[in-house]
């Protein structure tokens, strides 16, 4: 598991958390209800490689500063602020040794520019070690062919990333996962 690097949020309150699982060509939105105790799916997104970094368009999450997000981002922080969501928790890949792979690194970068556009939102990552694999059981067991997981695999592994946040919430008392900086730097968009 991904130790906890503390931060003023550490510590629960009531509010809604969303879960996010990262994928080359979909994104799985998962959230959870105000008192964090059932996570359910809410989308699968389309991933938007058009935009790497935000350039000087558009204004997002209303900071008053203009911000062109990629898609797949700007529709995270319209849930963020609809649900008034207090953390994002995105589910960092694995192997099964617990050493970080080339996927980890693509999904802390997709953190960090996430962590920018929800801020003051928190994003966390958590250890999603078989979420996929899990979820892909759960489909096969509810009587999903497997030629119909792709449409809904991402955000059933969402779920799963979400609901094991929340229940390490419960068991610990304290926010689960790393929590993600939010960094000042110039011409990054915040």
């Amino acid at each position: 598991m991904i130790s906890d690097s503390g931060g003023d949020d550490a510590v629960i309150g009531r509010g809604v958390r969303l879960g996010v699982d990262v994928g080359q060509a979909r994104v799985g939105l998962a959230a959870s209800d105000p008192d964090g105790l059932l996570a359910t799916p809410i989308a699968t997104l389309r991933r938007d490689h058009s935009v790497t970094f935000p350039a000087e368009r558009g204004t997002i999450g209303g900071q008053g500063q203009a911000t062109q997000w990629p898609e797949d981002i700007a529709q995270i922080v319209t849930e963020v602020v609809e649900r008034r969501a207090e953390v994002v928790y995105i589910g960092l890949p694995r192997h099964l040794s617990g050493a970080e792979g080339q996927a980890s690194g693509a999904v802390r970068k997709y953190a960090h520019l996430l962590a920018q556009a929800v801020a003051p939102a928190t994003v966390r990552l958590v250890d999603e070690r078989m979420t996929t694999v899990t979820a892909h059981r759960v489909l096969h067991a509810a009587g999903r062919s497997s030629r119909h997981h792709r449409k809904v695999v991402d955000q059933v592994a969402a779920v799963e990333i979400l609901q094991l946040a929340l229940d390490l919430e419960r068991s610990r008392g304290q926010r689960a996962g790393e929590l993600v900086a939010v960094s000042e730097t110039k011409g990054e968009g915040r």
